[in-house]
């Protein structure tokens, strides 16, 4: 019993020691990539501008608020 123990430790360690080298390999290949230039007037993909009447949803949601708020309370 304690050489199958001793064993799945050595196992273990030399798993620990691959994936350690491999992520070591990663983040050095990851630190040579030059970021990418994001700008802030760039459009994401599937997204479009506020509409003109935003606003008014905006105030049409404080008045339902408000008007929860008389009814419950009032």
């Amino acid at each position: 019993m304690g050489i199958d123990i001793t064993n799945n430790t050595h196992r273990n360690s030399q798993l620990n020691q691959r994936i350690s080298a491999d992520l070591r390999q990663r983040t050095q290949t990851m630190a040579n990539v030059e970021p990418e230039d994001i700008s802030d007037d760039v459009e994401v993909e599937g997204t479009k501008k506020t509409g003109k009447f935003t606003w008014v949803w905006i105030v049409l949601i404080i008045l339902a608020i408000i008007s929860l708020l008389c009814i419950l309370f009032i």
